[in-house]
C-alpha cells in the first residue's frame, strides 16, 4: 500500500496533477475537521458508501484517502487498488497528523 506523510501532501497537491482528497470519516467528523488545500479537490464519501458511489471517485487523477488516524483509509486504499484505481495514496497519521504536524487550526477531535 502506498502511503504519503502529511509534511508531503501540500506538494502533491502543488504538482501537475493535484490529487483528489477522499475523505472516508463520518458526517459528522467530516464537518468538525477538513483538509482543505489549494489545486486539490476534496471528495467527502464514508467508509460505509463506498461501493455504492464508486462512479463518484475520479480514477485519472491521484486519489489520497482520509481518516482520522489512517486505519480506515488504509482500507479503502487496499480495496480501491484491488478495483483498479492507481495511484491510490493513504494519508498516513491521518487527520490528527495533519492537525498535529502540519495545520493547528485543524481542531483535534
Amino acid at each position: 500500500m502506498k502511503q504519503i506523510a502529511v509534511q508531503d501532501l501540500a506538494a502533491l497537491c502543488a504538482g501537475p496533477i493535484a490529487p483528489v482528497l477522499l475523505d472516508v470519516r463520518e458526517p459528522w467528523e467530516f464537518a468538525l475537521a477538513a483538509i482543505r488545500l489549494d489545486g486539490a479537490s476534496t471528495l467527502h464519501i464514508p467508509i460505509g458508501e463506498i461501493t455504492s458511489r464508486l462512479s463518484e471517485i475520479h480514477a485519472t487523477r491521484p486519489i489520497v484517502c482520509i481518516c482520522h488516524h489512517g486505519v480506515r483509509s488504509a482500507q479503502v486504499v487496499a480495496w480501491l487498488g484491488r478495483n483498479g484505481f492507481d495511484p491510490v495514496y493513504n494519508l498516513a497519521g491521518g487527520i490528527e497528523a495533519w492537525s498535529t504536524q502540519v495545520d493547528a487550526k485543524v481542531p483535534r477531535y
